[in-house]
């Protein structure tokens, strides 16, 4: 088996878009909006000033009030922090007003979720003025971003707040979610993100059901995860798919242990690991059926997308599962080294198996290598997760290395039958 030219390249791009969206040195930026609106200018900075009599017009925003020092307000969100308490934010506020506006300038000082270094960079401006059509309000938000994930989110999320205060305004209330959450949204995204694959698998059927059944793999990957957030607590969970690159799965907090990171970044592979044996299990038993016999082929290529989507999740590159894994697990700098030395060899031992060049792997690993020196800086809790246990960082570790094995001899397995290998 030799890495094609198409696989090779989709490799690269994720990468690449990986870099991109999570690494790259973005800098500062502002977003700004306008929208104008059928309503007073009262009305409206009622709504968006802090202090307004309808500050907690919004579904996010569970309370808005003076807090005890001069210019300063206590917010208290919807979404919860790691002990399931809705967020507090005290914003120090500065506001101003000329003929016709009304505006104000904010900074974040305190967060009961995020460490303030998160904060550092960050403000926001809200200005209220009277237009022709009604009533143009502006916002602008200000901070250093590190790769353009987090900077679109916001560019959305404003959105969605321009649509929600619209609605409220209309309607009377504010929806909780947008479209974007929808299942059949998701569903459209998942659809789409197969049709962007195709290509790469060659444009025939073969290429399409190939393209399919990643996207299969990349849902199922995703529901381990899910499942995980489930069984530590979290309330809501959701499943967002990223036409190329992937899917993600989001919880409804921040982590509060060690533990609770490497189990649920572990089990995107781990809930994959089940299925492997009950694959090989079918394909044993229908290729010994000729009637059957036909099964076994797309058994086979299943097995092989399965395995080698998963052992790529666990590398021990920092933006990877296996990454958070070893983390975790390995919190001293020679520990993670050793670690990833063992994890290094495994992955070299199986891609010699199934027939790709030693120049391609070790080419390969060298690039993720780089990628994982890139700024990995994680967003900081305010208070430090709990610590694991012997006997958790024990069960994490050999669980780890049990999930990495199964999906390294089900490529190999799956490879062998369907490319004929010498054993």
């Amino acid at each position: 088996m030799t890495l094609s030219i198409p696989s090779l390249l989709l490799l690269i791009t994720n990468l690449g878009l990986l870099w991109l969206l999570l690494a790259a040195p973005v800098g500062i930026r502002t977003i700004r909006m306008r929208r104008v609106f059928s309503a007073t200018p009262e009305r409206i900075w009622d709504m968006v000033y802090p202090l307004g009599r309808d500050a907690s017009w919004s579904p996010a925003i569970l309370s808005s009030e003076p807090a005890a020092e001069k210019g300063r307000v206590v917010q208290r969100f919807a979404h919860s922090d790691r002990k399931g308490e809705p967020i507090r934010r005290t914003l120090e506020i500065d506001t101003d007003e000329t003929a016709g506006a009304h505006g104000y300038d904010a900074k974040v000082v305190e967060d009961s979720a995020l460490d303030s270094s998160f904060w550092a960079n960050y403000h926001e401006r809200r200005v209220v003025a009277a237009s022709a059509g009604g009533t143009e309000l502006t916002i602008e938000q200000t901070d250093r971003y590190r790769g353009l994930a987090f900077l679109v989110f916001r560019f959305f999320m404003i959105r969605r707040e321009l649509h929600q205060l619209d609605s409220c305004l209309r309607t009377g209330k504010a929806s909780r979610s947008g479209m974007f959450e929808h299942p059949l949204t998701q569903l459209l995204l998942a659809v789409l993100s197969t049709l962007l694959l195709w290509p790469f698998f060659g444009l025939g059927f073969s290429g399409l059901m190939m393209s399919t059944t990643l996207t299969v793999v990349i849902a199922l990957h995703e529901l381990g995860h899910m499942a995980a957030y489930r069984a530590f607590g979290h309330k809501t969970v959701r499943m967002i798919f990223i036409p190329l690159l992937g899917g993600i799965a989001i919880g409804g907090r921040p982590y509060n242990s060690h533990f609770e990171v490497a189990v649920c970044a572990l089990m995107g592979a781990g809930f994959s690991a089940f299925l492997v044996p009950a694959l090989i299990a079918i394909h044993v038993h229908f290729s010994g059926d000729a009637a059957s016999a036909w099964l076994s082929g797309p058994v086979m290529v299943f097995l092989l997308v399965l395995g080698a989507f998963n052992l790529l999740n666990l590398l021990p590159m920092s933006r990877f599962d296996g990454g958070q894994v070893l983390r975790q697990v390995f919190p001293t700098r020679d520990g993670l080294m050793g670690a990833t030395f063992l994890v290094t060899a495994g992955i070299l031992w199986t891609g010699h198996q199934i027939g790709i060049p030693l120049e391609a792997l070790i080419g390969g690993l060298a690039i993720m290598a780089l990628m994982s020196l890139t700024n990995n800086n994680s967003v900081k809790p305010r208070h430090a997760l709990d610590e694991m246990t012997g006997s958790e960082r024990l069960n994490a570790g050999l669980g780890y290395y049990a999930v990495l094995a199964i999906h390294a001899y089900a490529l190999v397995y799956a490879s062998e039958r369907l490319f004929h290998l010498a054993g």
